[in-house]
């Protein structure tokens, strides 16, 4: 059985929302790379009580533990406490660690108040482990059956200490961990249900094998952002060409069931790949936008290269420009309509000489606009064989609307370039 572990963070500020958990993600993505299986991560207030009931309860589940934050030298720095709770040992000054402390505070021409010191407290039976960014020490201790890392906050200080103490010390526990290796299927104009729909009968085979017994292995994980939604398949193998084996089959059936709605793997994104396609045909776009304020522009030059493909924009936001720019007809009209969407595409592709015009206009809110709900938006994309259009109703607040206006015009460009 692979090593399971857990991840405590540590600070009220975390609790508060005042600073965002990365830590827990980039030890997260680091442990599964190598075979460690994370079963929970959880954030604690700064309690002594607190921190010494979630290691408690942690390590009933888990092999092994990593704190994160609370080893500072302040009054709320409350992991060593907590640690030495759980482990019902009191803290003891480390003598070697307290000169360490000195010595460095000295090198620094730091006048320190006598309160850093407490760093140099452990709990009895307890490992320092280096730090080469910053003055608190890690520690490692064994108790209740496990073992428990304590880091520092710092992502600065917390991902050198993991990478040259704690992981090194986590594999030679594991013995030979497994490999594991995923791959990701980036789809675009699908919502999450439907992908997760496509992919309802591998999911079921997988179910059906852990219900049989077998090790959860493979896995399939669906990952909604940026209005697209990700299907990352995970195997865990003695090396990377069985892991892959594992995977072939079912990113196979997910090539086949996800069908137009499948743009890219891994590291590919959709601007990326609209790009390439244009270059591989030796063509052009050029945008029109309203609603979404030139983002769209934005994300179509963010690849590298991108000059070769993309022509420009226009941002015309009121309606007589859309008309003056662009020929749009959207005074008369009004702004938010498919005939004004297909105007502008075309007028984009006139004016900037571009193979393909592609355009948005719609209601990002907060209130309606020529009694359009928040959330209506109309593409018009404009190429060589004549003008077409997208009705889309999107969810969300005025940012959430103009981001996936950006991906639903990427996604219809990238469909009709394709087929």
């Amino acid at each position: 059985m692979p090593v399971r572990a857990e991840l405590l963070a540590v600070g009220d500020e975390l609790l508060y929302g005042d600073i965002l958990n990365g830590n827990a993600a980039q030890l997260g993505r680091q442990l599964a790379d190598v075979g460690i299986t994370v079963t929970h991560s959880g954030v604690v207030g700064d309690d002594i009580e607190t921190i010494a009931e979630a290691l408690r309860a942690a390590l009933g589940r888990a092999d092994a533990v990593l704190l994160t934050g609370g080893l500072g030298p302040t009054q709320d720095d409350l992991t060593r406490e907590g640690l030495a709770r759980a482990a019902g040992v009191e803290l003891v000054r480390d003598e070697f660690l307290e000169s360490q402390l000195r010595h460095r505070f000295r090198d620094l021409r730091r006048n320190v108040p006598d309160m850093n010191y407490r760093q140099a407290n452990l709990p009895a039976g307890a490992e320092p482990l280096p730090n080469e960014r910053g003055t608190a020490p890690g520690i490692k201790l064994e108790l209740l059956g496990g073992i428990a890392y304590a880091l520092p906050g710092p992502p600065h200080e917390m991902q050198p200490m993991f990478a040259s103490s704690v992981l090194p010390d986590l594999l030679r526990r594991a013995g030979e961990p497994a490999v594991v290796v995923h791959r990701v299927l980036h789809t675009s104009g699908m919502w999450e249900s439907a992908v997760a729909e496509a992919m309802a009968p591998e999911v079921q085979r997988l179910a059906a094998q852990v219900a049989a017994g077998q090790d959860r292995n493979p896995t399939i994980a669906f990952l909604a952002s940026g209005g697209q939604t990700r299907v990352r398949i995970s195997a865990r193998a003695a090396n990377r060409t069985e892991a892959y084996k594992l995977i072939e089959p079912i990113e196979a059936f997910g090539r086949e069931a996800l069908g137009e709605g499948l743009y890219g793997i891994d590291d590919e994104t959709l601007e990326g790949v609209v790009h390439g396609l244009l270059l591989e045909r030796g063509e052009t776009v050029a945008v029109a936008e309203s609603l979404t304020g030139g983002l769209l522009a934005a994300r179509l030059s963010e690849t590298p290269g991108a000059s070769e493909t993309f022509r420009g924009g226009i941002v015309a936001y009121q309606a007589e420009l859309k008309d003056q720019l662009l020929g749009a007809n959207a005074v008369a009209r009004g702004a938010v309509t498919e005939e004004t969407a297909q105007r502008m595409a075309a007028g984009a592709r006139e004016r900037l000489g571009a193979t393909w015009g592609l355009a948005t206009t719609g209601v990002a809110g907060p209130t309606e606009s020529e009694g359009h709900p928040v959330g209506t938006l109309y593409l018009g994309l404009a190429g060589p064989d004549g003008t077409q259009t997208r009705h889309v109703q999107l969810p969300g607040d005025r940012p959430m609307v103009r981001m996936l206006s950006v991906v639903q015009a990427l996604d219809l460009l990238r469909r009709t370039i394709q087929r």
